[in-house]
Parts: C-alpha cells; sequence; structure tokens
C-alpha cells in the first residue's frame, strides 16, 4: 500500500492573559505585599514549565508523524471525501449544535493535566451552589463557555472552536495562588488570583471569549506566537473577546461599536490598583498605571511600535497588539452598529481565508481585510491608515 500523506502538527504556546512582562515588573517594582510577589514568580515559573511540556509534546508528536505509516484497505482519500460531503449535507440542512461543556475543580494542583476525577458541573447540569464553590469561578467558567459558544455558532457559523462541535473543557482553581487564566491548546485553565493585585478571572466575559478565541485561532490559521504575527494572534483574541463582551454581557441588549467600553479584562485589577483594565482598545496604553504593577506599554499607531527581542514577550506580541487593537475600534466606529455585523466577519473572513500566512505582518493582514470588507472597504482602509498603514519599515524581528 501506499504511504499515506502525512498531517502537519501545530501546536501553539501556552496563552495566558496575564502577559509574563506585567508580572516580571511588579517583581522588578517590589511594591506589593511578599506573598504576592511570590506568587508573580511562581506563576512565571509555572506558566514556562508548562510551556516547555506543550513544545516536548509536540516534538513526540512531530516525530511520530516521522515514522512510515501504511494505508488499510480503504484508502485515506475514501474518508475524505465522505468526510467533506457530510460537511456539505450539514451546510445545506443547517448547522447542528454540539455545546458539551464540562467544568473541573484543578483541587490547587499545578499538574501539566489537572485531575479530572472532581466534575463541577457538566453539560445540561444545573449551576452549583454557594456551598459547593463559594468563589462561583464554576459557575462563571460554565456559563463564559455557552456564551462564547454561542456566539461563534450563532454569528460566525462556527460549531465551537475547532468548527466541529468540539468539547470546552475548563478548570478552576487550579494551583496555589496562580495569578492567570491560559489556553493550553485543548482546555482553559483558571488560577483564583491574590485578592490583592489580581481578582479571579472567570468573572470577565472578554478573558474566556479572548482565551477560547486562541484555539479559534488555532485551528483556522498558520500564525506563528511571535513578533508581528503573534501581535496579531494576540490582537484577534481581543477582538473576538470584546465582541463576545458587547454581546454576551447583556445579549438581550446588546452593545453597539459606540456604546461598547472597548476594556479587555476590565475588573480584573483587585481594589485599590490604579487600573481600569488590562488593555484599552480605544486608547492604548492607558489601561493602568499603579506603582505596583507599572503602566500600560501597548502602542496605539505603528510610529510607537516597539521593536522587541524574542526574549521579551514573544517579541511583543502583547504590547504591540495595541496597534491592530486600535485599527479594529476604528474600523467598528467609522462603520457604525454592532461590530459583529460588520467589522467583525471581516476579521473573520480574513482570519479563515487561507491566505493568513505564518509570519503574518500588520501590513499583510490589513490588506486581507480591506480584501474582503465588501462595502465597508473605505471604512476599513481608513481605520487601517489611522494606526500607520502601510506600515513602512518593514519585518520586525531582531
Amino acid at each position: 500500500m501506499l504511504k499515506a500523506p502525512k498531517q502537519v502538527t501545530r501546536m501553539a504556546p501556552v496563552c495566558c492573559i496575564i502577559p509574563e512582562h506585567v508580572l516580571q515588573n511588579i517583581l522588578e517594582v517590589g511594591q506589593a505585599p511578599q506573598h504576592v510577589l511570590d506568587a508573580c514568580q511562581s506563576t512565571i515559573d509555572q506558566t514556562k514549565e508548562l510551556h516547555n511540556t506543550r513544545i516536548e509534546h509536540k516534538q513526540s508528536l512531530l516525530a511520530e508523524q516521522e515514522r512510515p505509516t501504511f494505508e488499510g484497505i480503504i484508502p485515506s482519500y475514501i474518508f475524505e471525501t465522505i468526510a467533506r460531503e457530510a460537511a456539505k449535507k450539514e451546510q445545506l440542512t443547517g448547522a447542528v449544535r454540539h455545546l458539551n461543556r464540562t467544568v473541573y475543580d484543578a483541587q490547587h494542583t499545578n499538574r501539566r493535566d489537572p485531575p479530572r476525577n472532581k466534575i463541577m458541573i457538566k453539560e445540561g447540569g444545573a449551576l452549583i451552589s454557594k456551598e459547593q464553590d463559594p468563589s462561583y469561578d464554576a459557575n462563571e467558567c460554565y456559563i463564559g463557555f455557552q456564551k462564547t459558544y454561542d456566539f461563534y455558532f450563532n454569528f460566525l457559523n462556527r460549531d465551537s472552536i475547532d468548527g466541529r462541535g468540539g468539547g470546552l473543557n475548563g478548570f478552576v482553581h487550579y494551583s496555589e495562588g496562580y495569578q492567570n487564566a491560559f489556553w493550553d491548546g485543548k482546555q482553559m485553565i483558571f488560577g483564583d488570583g491574590d485578592g490583592v493585585i489580581f481578582n479571579g478571572f472567570t468573572d470577565e466575559l472578554d478573558v474566556i471569549g479572548h482565551e477560547l478565541t486562541h484555539g479559534v485561532v488555532e485551528y483556522t490559521s498558520p500564525l506563528d506566537y511571535s513578533f508581528q504575527s503573534g501581535a496579531l494572534n494576540e490582537s484577534l483574541a481581543d477582538v473576538f473577546g470584546i465582541m463576545i463582551k458587547q454581546w454576551g454581557n447583556d445579549p438581550a441588549n446588546p452593545q453597539t461599536a459606540e456604546q461598547s467600553d472597548w476594556l479587555i479584562g476590565e475588573g480584573i485589577w483587585a481594589k485599590g490598583v490604579n487600573g481600569r483594565a488590562l488593555r484599552d482598545m480605544k486608547a492604548p496604553g492607558t489601561a493602568y498605571n499603579d506603582r505596583r504593577v507599572g503602566s500600560d506599554r501597548q502602542p496605539g499607531h505603528w510610529k510607537n511600535f516597539q521593536k522587541l527581542p524574542l526574549s521579551e514577550d514573544q517579541g511583543g506580541v502583547h504590547i504591540n497588539s495595541g496597534i491592530p487593537n486600535h485599527a479594529f475600534y476604528l474600523a467598528s466606529t467609522l462603520i457604525g452598529g454592532y461590530s459583529w455585523q460588520t467589522a467583525g466577519p471581516i476579521w473573520y473572513k480574513a482570519l479563515t481565508c487561507g491566505k493568513l500566512r505564518q509570519n503574518a505582518s500588520f501590513k499583510e493582514f490589513a490588506e486581507l481585510t480591506i480584501l474582503n470588507a465588501g462595502d465597508h472597504e473605505d471604512s476599513i482602509r481608513e481605520a487601517w491608515k489611522q494606526v500607520g498603514y502601510p506600515f513602512d519599515g518593514g519585518r520586525d524581528e531582531l
């Protein structure tokens, strides 16, 4: 038999809502209580360990793919044809919902694969009581998963993050004093925060939408998680996170682009921290400024682009994402109305059209949105021009 065609295995890094440079800055400033500083250092160390484990797992999968594989009696192309025809039939008859959520208690373990022996809520189950989970994290995770799923299904005809009805798994109460929430390529994991600098992470719908969107990006594009392509990756997570928030916080009374606050991670800072959010898409660089945390470093225009080494924020993925973030804000407000009906589908087409390269630049992504803008081409082009398009200066790698 002929050798079956090899499939390329891609795996994203651990994508955290709190960038490492923010935690590192808290450590360098040294103004937070010692237990908070210890928690920040522990969070950085654990996240690096998780990331290294993911790299090792990817390498093992790639090595496995290099081994000779042979087809069975039924050639693989027959199965591929059957799958394509089934997909066409489903499109013709209407998409079918496959919402399947499970929320687990990580039981404060820091294992790379948290235990699954304590299910807090399973699909179709009732929300749990305050006595069972005083933090309400499990309930918030469960609800946030549905709203994110509903957004993608209702407005973009996408059946879960993989487009095939894949299950949504979440783990709450991860580790001790873990200062983050992240998508690790197959599930979402939430720490508890410390209540001094960071609140919990499950009560912010845009945080859940942001992290699950990393999964969508992983399944739909080859975007590297470094430099400009990584900043686009982060920006796309913010773009869909903010739309999920605009619609999902009150689906009966959703917000227009003009009504939205355009804040990502609003409420993520604990009481007493001088900050409105983690990022501000309307005014990048103004989300927070606190003596214990430092200040928001995001630029909102190409002229302030920060050329950083890979060792610092993967080349500025969380920092320079402010530029395409601001472009989406401008596009949405220039057009007006609900962003998921106007600029949102254009960004989604640019992401999923199959023309987005692995190391795509801001210019390349901008031109894909312009190409897919239809009647809104002038507004989309103007939005990008206001943040520096055509981004003269070339690549950003050092």
